[in-house]
């Protein structure tokens, strides 16, 4: 197989998981009713299909990303999605709640595996110079799946029942798994073990200590901590806006931290460390993952307010309240590639800095719409959050990759991964409670069903404080993207190519040269 076909066919993978990925979420929002009734469950069991699968995925991104980068990635990717096939089957096939619930967590468990994998591929097959456009790809792909997954979702459940939104994935992911599998990475592109692109300080090993390679060893105490650490971070944060500040919520985030901190302990100490802590902590990589973090906190957290707004404010359907906001996904799959030429042309920095600012400013445009808001400026808040949050999501992800090496690049997906999932979370419990806590009373001082808000009155007043702050959120990212690098440059582009280089038209893994705004 040539070079060229692996590169498309590799392209063809990310963007297929991925997608698949998040078809499954959307499509899963409009069945849980349903499946509510059908199953007879309880509202926290339906709950719990979601709640499982983000704790699972969430706590274990990083650690597979990891495995992808010892075993390959292609091969964990096909396992990954293969599995999420299996998993998507049997909750089509499953006769009660605890079923769909128990096979939604090994649901996340591949979904854990395929994801960092979908990064890391694309890492270990195209140059850094030409990640942009592949990124920006398999983002346009995202942003066009959350636009169809309800409009999917919705036309499944009402004609063949919630079951088949489970059905819907099991073909292409059995037949992008297989193709995975089928599929040999060409022998002149398989990188070979290599010390990160970032340096990490050398630790001397032990008297009587072996020394082995970078890839030999997994960090299992250290993937351990930071498992626990997400799992009760991820367990708070969906519990936070039901149940408020109560023991068990204060007991996790406690648990969290402690976690957190004794996983930087080990880090710090141990000789192969699951996350480098001199990649973690390099300006351009923690300046990214802020970025991530609270940009998506602010854009689901602005989704949440304003989905009750269309609907119980407005008295718009569904269907009406979606075609209000596709705005915001068609700007997501139009916006990414050309994010990819702006980040070219003015990099990291410029790019990143004016898509928060797009992003801020769409939030503003729908923090005070009022009751008798325009559909025109409802579109246009949404095609701001679009045009905004699609080019952050293609900038901080180019930066936090590139950064790595070759060897690096499924636990750099990893962290990626992990900040995607984390901050959407982030966003609607802060979201949640702000509109709980500042919504004043009506007359009989009971909340509407259905919605953290009271009168539509009420609503519309903690409306405009949520966003502010949201948009607050939104602006702290913006300054964290003045760590990234202003422009490119080529610091090895005075060398002579290499032979691999001029075969494969991509760097040697763990080449030196570096871009600025990597």
């Amino acid at each position: 197989m040539t070079a060229l076909l692996h590169r498309r066919l590799t392209l063809a993978g990310s963007i297929t998981g991925a997608v698949l990925v998040a078809l499954d979420g959307t499509v899963l929002t409009v069945a849980q009713p349903t499946l509510e009734r059908d199953l007879h469950a309880s509202f926290v069991q339906v709950q719990w299909t979601s709640t499982g699968y983000l704790i699972a995925v969430a706590s274990l991104l990083v650690f597979a990303g990891r495995l992808g980068d010892r075993y390959g990635h292609q091969r964990l990717f096909a396992l990954g999605i293969l599995g999420f096939a299996l998993a998507s089957a049997g909750i089509g096939l499953a006769p009660g709640i605890g079923w769909v619930i128990g096979l939604r967590v090994a649901q996340g468990i591949c979904g854990a595996l395929l994801q960092p994998a979908t990064l890391g591929m694309l890492r270990a097959t195209y140059p850094r110079d030409q990640l942009g456009m592949p990124i920006a790809l398999r983002t346009s792909a995202i942003g066009l799946s959350a636009a169809a997954g309800p409009v999917i979702g919705g036309a499944l459940v009402a004609h063949l029942g919630w079951r088949a939104v489970f059905f819907l994935t099991v073909l292409p992911a059995l037949a992008t798994g297989v193709l995975a599998l089928a599929v040999r990475v060409p022998a002149a592109t398989v990188p070979a073990p290599v010390a990160p692109t970032i340096p990490v300080p050398p630790r001397v090993p032990s008297a009587g200590a072996t020394d082995t390679s970078l890839a030999a060893r997994l960090d299992l105490p250290g993937a351990g901590l930071l498992a626990l650490s997400l799992l009760c971070l991820v367990h708070t944060l969906v519990t936070l806006p039901e149940t408020g500040w109560t023991v068990v919520t204060v007991t996790g985030a406690v648990a969290a931290a402690a976690a957190c901190g004794a996983f930087l302990r080990q880090e710090r100490h141990t000789a192969h460390p699951l996350v480098p802590l001199g990649f973690l902590g390099a300006p351009p990589v923690a300046a990214a993952l802020v970025v991530l973090l609270s940009a998506s906190a602010a854009m689901f957290g602005t989704l949440l307010v304003s989905t009750y707004f269309l609907q119980d404010v407005l008295g718009l359907d569904p269907l009406q309240s979606a075609f209000r906001a596709l705005p915001l996904a068609a700007m997501m799959v139009l916006g990414a590639p050309v994010a990819a030429v702006l980040q070219r042309r003015y990099g990291a920095r410029r790019t990143t800095m004016a898509a928060m600012a797009l992003l801020v400013l769409g939030i503003l445009v729908l923090s005070h719409p009022g009751q008798a808001a325009t559909t025109p400026v409802i579109c246009g808040g949404f095609l701001l959050l679009g045009a905004g949050f699609g080019t952050v999501m293609v900038t901080a992800t180019a930066v936090i990759v590139r950064q790595a090496s070759v060897d690096r690049a499924g636990m750099a997906g990893g962290l990626q991964q992990t900040a995607m999932n984390i901050g959407p979370m982030l966003g609607v419990a802060v979201a949640t409670m702000l509109m709980t806590f500042t919504a004043p009373g009506t007359a009989g001082g009971e909340p509407t069903a259905g919605g953290p808000h009271r009168t539509p009155e009420a609503f519309t007043s903690a409306m405009g404080t949520t966003l502010l702050v949201l948009a607050s959120l939104a602006a702290l990212g913006a300054s964290a993207a003045a760590a990234l690098s202003r422009r490119t440059k080529n610091t090895g582009a005075s060398r002579p190519p290499t032979t691999a280089t001029a075969r494969n038209g991509r760097e040697p893994a763990g080449a030196s040269s570096r871009t600025a705004d990597e």
